[in-house]
């Protein structure tokens, strides 16, 4: 009986604590995803863009892409 209780309440303890800081990450990660899209595009125009700094723009625009989707989900599920 004990254990179960310590069960359950470990469980809740651990939910509870894994979401709190889901909203701040989440926008934090989706601005930074607009700021880093919003470089891309700008400097795209500039004589100074080359496939070096296009690999690095992608290259952290890709996890924050994967990031967002995860998000999304997540959102969806939790209103579903």
């Amino acid at each position: 009986m004990l254990s179960s209780m310590m069960s359950s309440t470990m469980s809740s303890t651990i939910t509870m604590f894994s979401t709190v800081g889901l909203a701040e990450i989440s926008v934090a990660s989706v601005i930074c995803l607009i700021v880093l899209l919003s470089a891309s595009e700008i400097l795209s125009a500039s004589k100074l863009w080359n496939e070096r700094i296009k690999l690095s723009f992608n290259l952290a625009i890709m996890p924050l892409v994967m990031a967002f989707c995860a998000v999304v989900l997540y959102k969806v599920t939790e209103i579903l």
